[in-house]
This record gives C-alpha cells, structure tokens and sequence, in this order.
C-alpha cells in the first residue's frame, strides 16, 4: 500500500489534469467517458488525479481511443 501511495504522489506532481476524461478537452472526455465510468466509478468524486490514476492501474482493459488520450498527454 505505501508503494500505491507513493506512486499516487508522483502521479500528482507530474501529471496534467487534461489527461482526466472530466478535465479534458469535449473529445477526450468523450474517450474516456466510458472507462471512467467502467473501471472508476468507485473513486469518481475523489479528484481528478484519483481518476488518472485509476484510469492508469487499468490501462491494459482501457479503450483504444482512451489510451491515445494519455499518451497525447505524457502518459
């Protein structure tokens, strides 16, 4: 758990917001609309570097459009 705590600490200095289906652009909260609301419903109202960081421990599940989005923002 400190591991994830850590990671999750990182994550939050270096990450943009834009890379969150909430925070994004109208075509990359389109993308990951769908895998916010699959994978992350749980933490949804946490933030969006909660949602960033669930979206990336589920990343080998996540939409082909989705993933273009966190690689287009340096993840």
């Amino acid at each position: 758990m400190p591991k994830f705590l850590f990671a999750l600490a990182l994550l939050s200095v270096s990450i943009p917001a834009s890379a969150v289906a909430r925070s994004g652009t109208p075509q990359e909260q389109a993308a990951c609309s769908r895998d916010v609301q699959r994978f992350c419903r749980p933490v949804i109202d946490q933030g969006d570097f909660t949602i960033l960081a669930c979206l990336q421990q589920h990343r080998a599940k996540l939409s082909k459009a989705c993933d273009q989005v966190l690689k287009n923002n340096g993840q």
